[in-house]
């Protein structure tokens, strides 16, 4: 059972910086990849971030460079650091581990059509 626990979330000013944490319990790193989501207040929830097995990233467009994902695997964590914040970027930001499922299929060491399981998310607060 994968369990997927946030944490860095908090208050900052605009302009300023944060560096959130996702720690996975029950889950190894695999070809399905990990990644960031946000959701704001009244909208769907948004990809921010993906990251594969072998390093591989996706931004979603609006990140224009400011943030940046990472993975220890030695620790089962994966980071989001998010330097020059807006006040746009407030949001409950959510990470995902995904797992081979059954209509699942790789390309090379990507695979897709995994199933996902969420943590619960951490505030992130821009003023």
């Amino acid at each position: 059972h994968v369990q997927l626990v946030e944490s860095g979330g908090g208050s900052v000013q605009a302009g300023g910086s944060l560096k959130l944490s996702c720690v996975a319990s029950g889950y190894i790193f695999n070809g399905c990849g990990m990644g960031w989501y946000r959701q704001r207040t009244g909208e769907e929830r948004e990809l921010v971030s993906f990251i594969m097995q072998d390093g591989f990233t996706k931004y979603a467009d609006f990140v224009q460079g400011r943030f940046t994902t990472s993975q220890d695997n030695a620790k089962n964590t994966l980071y989001l650091q998010m330097d020059s914040l807006q006040i746009e970027d407030t949001a409950v930001y959510s990470c995902s581990a995904g797992e081979w499922g059954p209509h699942s299929y790789c390309k090379g060491a990507h695979c897709y059509d995994c199933l996902m399981s969420w943590g619960q998310g951490t505030q992130v607060t821009v003023s």
